[in-house]
């Protein structure tokens, strides 16, 4: 088994950080590299080869498609061709949201191989607002494949010690650049043009960059589609799944326990008004906000608590639910495809 090294760098000092995730990367090798919403597994995005042992190291399957980050906008048209209709609207998403967690979904160039598109003739692509990853994708000079680097259908990473756990020994090197500061996956939108009248953004996956905020450029749809056989990233049913089984129910008075079993709950912030704290004699409790019930802390804290509860050799973890406003969309987002069946 290859060893996997982490080198922990800050925005201050990453030079040799970003020399060795990049001598890596142009040899075809895979990098899990900090961005600001999870840890990303990182592969050129052009080398078909690269990109294989991406999903080789996380046992993805073909059919799921990558995203694809760009250093700049300008690299955006050597990955996708953008429609004439909807370009206006893209530059106007872009300029107000990237660098940041916002993913559009493009017709894609022939530069891109089909196994990062799994097939498909769009191109998920975003760019990064973590200045590392960044750093690197302009010092390789191309656009850069990365999910999630943690094992496929599991909960995704947001600090390099739960990439090590993860895939140590999977991949050759992980750059420690700290806890990530949004905590979830980008929002993933596709947009339509509707001629005179105000162009639709549909939003595929819920994330940080909420329907609120899209509001300003267009009618926002948000679709509740899953798939076996996706056509965008984030469309699975069942994802970011810790290994104990989670439950949600729609009040807590549904929830049965079985005698002699060991459950714990994740908390939105601890409040017993919300009906679960005082529910059973819970092994652990893990909160999101505790007490203030902020969803910006509960979205950053999210997979770190479900990480913690799964190691706590539990037989189930039961969710308590998050309001669906603003950021609450994307928690519970995560929380269903966490509790669907595997």
């Amino acid at each position: 088994m290859p060893e996997t090294r982490i080198i922990s760098v800050d925005e201050e000092d990453m030079k040799t950080a970003v020399e060795e995730a990049v001598a890596l990367l142009a040899q075809g090798e895979v990098v899990a590299l900090p961005t600001e919403t999870v840890y990303g597994l990182a592969a050129d995005a052009f080398n078909a080869d690269a990109v294989a042992k991406v999903f080789a190291a996380k046992e993805r399957p073909a059919f799921d498609p990558l995203i694809v980050h760009i250093s700049s906008f300008k690299e955006l048209a050597e990955v996708a061709e953008v429609p004439e209709d909807i370009s206006a609207l893209v530059k106007s998403l872009a300029g107000a949201f990237w660098p940041g967690p916002l993913t559009i979904i493009l017709p894609k160039t022939a530069n891109v191989p089909d196994l990062v598109t799994s097939g498909l003739p769009t191109v998920a692509v975003r760019q990064s607002g973590n200045i590392i990853f960044r750093n690197v994708g302009k010092a390789l000079g191309r656009p850069i494949a990365a999910p999630s680097a943690n094992r496929f259908g599991r909960i995704s990473p947001t600090s390099a010690s739960a990439v090590m756990k993860e895939l140590d020994g999977r991949i050759p090197l992980i750059i420690d650049g700290g806890a990530c500061r949004e905590g979830i996956e980008s929002t993933i939108v596709t947009l339509e043009a509707r001629g005179e009248q105000r162009p639709v953004i549909h939003i595929l996956r819920a994330g940080p960059v909420t329907k609120e905020e899209l509001q300003k450029f267009g009618k926002v749809v948000i679709e509740k589609k899953v798939s076996d056989r996706p056509d965008a990233p984030g469309q699975l049913a069942s994802h970011y799944a810790p290994r104990t089984p989670l439950l949600m129910f729609d009040k807590p008075e549904d929830f049965r326990p079985e005698p002699g079993k060991k459950y714990g709950l994740l908390s939105y912030r601890g409040d017993p008004k919300a009906g679960y704290i005082d529910l059973h004699e819970w092994e652990i409790v893990e909160e999101l906000s505790p007490g203030s019930g902020k969803l910006m802390e509960a979205a950053l804290r999210l997979f770190h608590v479900m990480r913690v509860l799964d190691e706590e050799g539990l037989d189930a973890i039961v969710a308590e639910p998050v309001s669906e406003t603003g950021l609450g969309v994307a928690i519970m987002d995560r929380l269903r495809r966490a509790a669907a069946p595997r």
